[in-house]
């Protein structure tokens, strides 16, 4: 098998997310290290350990939503499937089927679309038909826009396009469990999108990808990377969160696979 990982690091780079929002990483070295394991040895030296050496520990302030993560229903909205005729408590990530989690990927390679576009669901129907891919249900979409090549520069949470709530009903409707994009948000970037609101004050236009989690609830991958390195289809992706009780995202490491 062949492996191509789809994921960004957890780093300290104040682009990654909009300002204030950015993980920060803090590295104890061996150095330090050995300082803090001498203090559960009394008599114990740092010289007394191999090379002078301790452990090395990193400590992480971070968001759900830091780094390559998947959402869950709970984080659009407190309900979810109202579409289907049984509205209900949302979903949150430690709630998510694992046999969702790999599955056939296809990816709809958007990076024509102008920041701030707001894909349709005719946009989708277009791409799969150039592409030739009739979706089956639990297909994992995988939205390739501009946004992925820029992540970790100053422009990047302004780039790409957005998936609006046609084209993610379009998929959802159709079976699709999880999708995702190596934009920041599914949602097209809220720069642009205020700039609408501005201009017509609706507010429906307002993560509106997102919010059609109410309607039929589905869980979403945001800042994938390397998604250009994919043909259309023909892989299987894997994307299993970390399991946290009752919250609204999960950190994961999302990679695709082939069968050479």
């Amino acid at each position: 098998m062949r492996f191509v990982d789809l994921s960004v690091a957890i780093e300290n780079n104040e682009f990654t997310d909009p300002p204030g929002f950015s993980p920060k990483v803090a590295y104890t070295d061996h150095q330090a290290g050995a300082e803090q394991l001498v203090a559960s040895f009394p008599g114990l030296k740092p010289e007394d350990l191999p090379d002078g050496e301790g452990w090395a520990v990193e400590t992480i302030r971070l968001s759900t939503h830091n780094g390559t993560h998947m959402d869950a229903p709970w984080h659009f909205h407190s309900t979810q499937d109202a579409a289907l005729g049984e509205k209900r408590r949302a979903m949150t990530i430690d709630e998510l089927p694992l046999d969702w989690c790999l599955r056939p990927g296809v990816k709809l390679d958007f990076r024509k679309f102008p920041d701030g576009y707001v894909a349709t669901a005719a946009d989708v129907e277009a791409e799969l038909k150039r592409i030739g891919h009739t979706l089956a249900p639990f297909d994992i979409v995988l939205v390739n826009t501009s946004a992925g090549a820029v992540f970790g520069r100053p422009e990047y949470v302004a780039t790409g396009c957005g998936m609006g709530r046609q084209a993610t009903l379009y998929l959802a409707e159709r079976g699709v469990k999880i999708v995702g994009t190596d934009a920041w948000s599914w949602d097209a970037p809220f720069v642009h999108t205020n700039k609408r609101f501005q201009e017509t004050g609706d507010a429906s236009i307002i993560w509106e990808g997102h919010k059609a989690g109410l309607e039929i609830g589905y869980f979403q991958i945001e800042k994938l990377h390397d998604l250009e390195r994919l043909p259309p289809d023909g892989f299987t992706v894997s994307c299993f969160p970390v399991k946290i009780r009752d919250a609204s995202a999960g950190w994961i490491r999302a990679v695709a696979i082939f069968d050479d």
